[in-house]
């Protein structure tokens, strides 16, 4: 029997229901299938750790976190309490960015049971690679002067390494799927960065000949998500040109409440981590409402990245049977409460 240590961090909202629900089903689908099993470590860090304490994570927060072999992270954010510049850059982006998390992995597909806005969903199913340590979101740069000759710079980052690196792991991971990957770039109106990503593309392209490739502008991109998102595999990203595609995904596929995410340590210095991305909604917490899917999907993702991809695929399955049946929660069209969806994802396991 293989126990793993995960650290569950539930966080702000909505998190402190979800992130409950969901290691309720990891056991079950655990327990369903045999041979392993696990051992939760849970933390209370949090806006509400932050009123009480003045930060978000304890000093030696990241030491404690280092020797899991994962993390399970809800939500983080109360804007009505903390700048939500404090709370990210606090605990969420602060463990990424130290912790080496430096893919993101985002899943869209159709959803049985989902009422996609798309007149015609097709059946799409893609996967964004987001490179996740730099480029946009660079801490460089600065402010000078005041009034009308104030200036703001920001300056975006991308070394070879990082592009590279993104760009190789979309490729190791269509080779595993239908064999397609698809550049996201801006070259005709970002001068520097994006014909370097562009070139890095097709320099890593060559070590895939199997594997078909395009290159799209991000406007075009976005636009296409919405009309033929069915004709994408896996798209490889850069920091700020994932994050917006991943929320286009989420919309097309009906709800951002059932989105998942994975921060991918690559080094295997640090454990990887695991989140969904709706946020910590704080307008309905603690209302036994939240849907419960996106981190049950989350913990689906972190099944896949400890090698358990056949209780991953077994989980996800009867999350979608769940839905179709019409046992789900209020924002994706259903009546019933959080506690009714993951104990009738339980039954079904089960069964």
């Amino acid at each position: 029997m293989k126990t793993y240590e995960i650290a569950v961090i539930p966080g702000d909202g909505i998190g402190k229901e979800v992130v409950p629900a969901a290691t309720e089903v990891l056991d079950a689908v655990a327990e369903v299938h045999g041979g392993i099993s696990f051992q939760y470590s849970h933390f209370p860090w949090s806006c509400d750790y932050y009123e009480q304490h003045g930060q978000m994570m304890p000093d030696d927060g990241l030491d404690i976190l280092q020797n899991y072999e994962a993390i399970f992270l809800g939500a983080v954010g109360d804007p009505g309490r903390v700048p939500d510049h404090v709370s990210l850059w606090g605990l969420l982006i602060k463990i990424r960015r130290e912790f080496e998390q430096v893919i993101n992995i985002r899943p869209a597909k159709y959803f049985r049971g989902l009422a996609s806005p798309l007149l015609n969903p097709n059946d799409f199913d893609l996967l964004v690679v987001r490179e996740n340590s730099e480029g946009e979101y660079s801490e460089i740069g600065g402010r000078i002067h005041k009034g009308d000759d104030e200036i703001a710079i920001q300056n975006a980052v991308f070394t070879r390494k990082g592009t590279e690196r993104a760009i190789r792991y979309a490729f190791d991971l269509a080779q595993k799927r239908r064999g397609h990957v698809t550049s996201a770039t801006k070259s005709n109106g970002i001068v520097y960065s994006m014909p370097f990503w562009d070139q890095v593309f097709q320099e890593v392209s060559q070590s895939y000949p199997h594997v078909q490739t395009a290159s799209v502008h991000i406007d075009a991109l976005s636009a296409f998500f919405v009309t033929k998102p069915h004709t994408f595999d896996v798209i490889a990203a850069s920091n700020l040109f994932g994050d917006i595609l991943t929320d286009i995904g989420a919309a097309i596929m009906g709800s951002i409440g059932i989105a998942p995410a994975a921060n991918i340590n690559l080094n295997g210095k640090y454990p990887s981590m695991f989140e969904p991305v709706h946020g910590s909604a704080p307008d309905i917490a603690g209302q036994g409402i939240a849907n419960p899917i996106g981190q049950i999907w989350t913990a689906k993702m972190m099944l896949d990245h400890l090698g358990h991809q056949e209780m991953g695929q077994h989980l996800l399955k009867v999350v979608e049977d769940v839905t179709q049946s019409g046992v789900k929660t209020k924002d994706i069209g259903g009546s019933s409460t959080t506690k009714q969806v993951t104990h009738e994802i339980i039954n079904r396991l089960k069964r």
